[in-house]
C-alpha cells in the first residue's frame, strides 16, 4: 500500500535543488539598469568623438585629462563591462549544457570582463594623470 501512496506524491521531490535559484530577477535588473545607464554615456561618448574630429594627440589627451570626461570614460567602462559579462553569461548559461565546461566558461568571463576593465580605467588615469607632462 505504501508503494501505491508514493505513485500520487506530488513531483515537487523530483523537482528540488533544480529550480529558481533567485537570482534571475536580480541579473535581468542590472541588465536593464547598465543598459540604461549606456544610453546617455554612449552618446556622450559619440559627441565627444565628433567634437574630436582632428584633435591631435595632445588635444585627445587633454581633453580625457578634464575630470568629468576621465570620470564619465570610467563610468562608461564599468557599465559596458558589466552589461557585456551578464549578456555572455545568458548565453553561455543558455547554450552549454556541460556543467563542468559552463562552470568553466563563467569564471573565465568573470576574469576576462574583469580584466579588461581594470586595464582600461588603468589606461584612463594614465593619461589623465599624466596629460601634458
Amino acid at each position: 500500500m505504501a508503494h501505491q501512496k508514493d505513485n500520487y506524491a506530488a513531483p515537487l521531490k523530483h523537482a528540488k535543488g533544480l529550480g529558481s535559484a533567485h537570482e534571475g530577477v536580480d541579473h535581468w535588473m542590472k541588465q536593464k539598469i547598465t543598459a540604461l545607464a549606456n544610453i546617455p554615456l554612449i552618446i556622450w561618448l559619440i559627441w565627444s568623438i565628433v567634437s574630436l574630429k582632428g584633435a591631435s594627440y595632445d588635444q585627445f589627451t587633454g581633453w580625457l585629462a578634464q575630470p568629468i570626461n576621465a570620470i564619465l570614460m570610467i563610468l562608461l567602462v564599468i557599465s559596458v563591462m558589466i552589461h557585456a559579462k551578464l549578456g555572455a553569461q545568458v548565453i553561455v548559461e543558455d547554450y552549454i549544457s556541460s556543467k563542468p565546461i559552463r562552470t568553466i566558461k563563467l569564471i573565465a568571463h568573470k576574469i576576462l570582463f574583469f580584466g579588461m576593465a581594470v586595464a582600461m580605467i588603468f589606461c584612463i588615469l594614465k593619461i589623465a594623470f599624466t596629460a601634458g607632462v
